[in-house]
């Protein structure tokens, strides 16, 4: 039996056009939807599986404003046992504020008698991309981690991960349970709600805590957008006269030949 804690965080849906706040700090979400980043989706739809492998359970956690209920309830709707919100102001905590915050819930559940074999996180933020909170977590629970994973199996006291290595195959890795693991999307295909997911989803009761900590905030300087590219159009011609230069063109990318 695996007890699985996946951690989330409420992200503005960065499908539309991106713009950032008047200070450089965040992503402007005036005018998106909220979402989970897709490494997440997946981080959940791995610990569903796991656990349903293992006879084990789920539990979600974020931490952020009572708005982030929404995402809990979404991961619940998914398959997910449990949810915890840890309700702080997500603007004065920093990445290592987070991971101690989240490993202050891992410990206090402990000591309840609910200990955690595998912990999982999305690989990176998707507002901010930090890519800190899982190594930071393991750190500070003494745990052996492992980034940028995108499948796994639980077994005989050990997880097996794969991930992309630096040369494009795919690497193997073994550790000891517990441990804290980040996923990268790609390497399973989140699911659907489903009608009876989505009505428990609704029911399901949310644990709200409080962090005892004092955050140490962010050292971000700012956030940077990367330039537009270019667009370039070329005018082929008009009418029947541009037949010969889209022939030629299609030749060129080898839709012709």
């Amino acid at each position: 039996m695996s007890n699985i804690l996946v951690c989330v965080k409420r992200v503005p849906d960065t499908g539309g056009e991106v713009s950032l706040t008047e200070d450089s700090m965040g992503v402007d979400a005036r005018h998106l939807g909220f979402t989970v980043s897709p490494h997440e989706e997946c981080a959940i739809e791995l610990a569903v599986q796991t656990a349903a492998a293992t006879d084990g359970e789920v539990t979600v956690l974020t931490v952020g404003e009572d708005d982030a209920v929404e995402q809990l309830r979404d991961a619940v709707a998914l398959g997910c046992t449990g949810a915890v919100l840890v309700e702080v102001d997500p603007s004065a905590y920093g990445p290592a504020d987070i991971a101690q915050a989240i490993a202050e819930v891992v410990r206090a559940h402990e000591s309840a008698g609910t200990a955690y074999d595998l912990i999982l996180l999305g690989n990176d933020a998707a507002d901010t991309g930090d890519f800190q909170v899982g190594v930071r977590l393991a750190y500070a629970l003494g745990r052996p981690v492992l980034t940028g994973i995108s499948t796994l199996e639980v077994g005989d006291g050990q997880v097996q991960a794969r991930g992309d290595g630096p040369t494009g195959g795919t690497e193997v890795y073994e550790v000891d349970l517990p441990a804290v693991v980040t996923i990268m999307e790609g390497g399973v295909e989140p699911r659907y709600p489903t009608i009876p997911g989505r009505m428990k989803a609704k029911r399901a009761k949310i644990e709200t805590l409080e962090p005892e900590l004092t955050p140490l905030g962010s050292a971000r300087r700012r956030l940077t957008l990367p330039p537009r590219p270019p667009n370039q159009v070329t005018v082929l011609g008009e009418g029947p006269a541009a037949a010969p230069a889209v022939a030629d063109l299609l030749q060129e990318l080898g839709v012709l030949r």
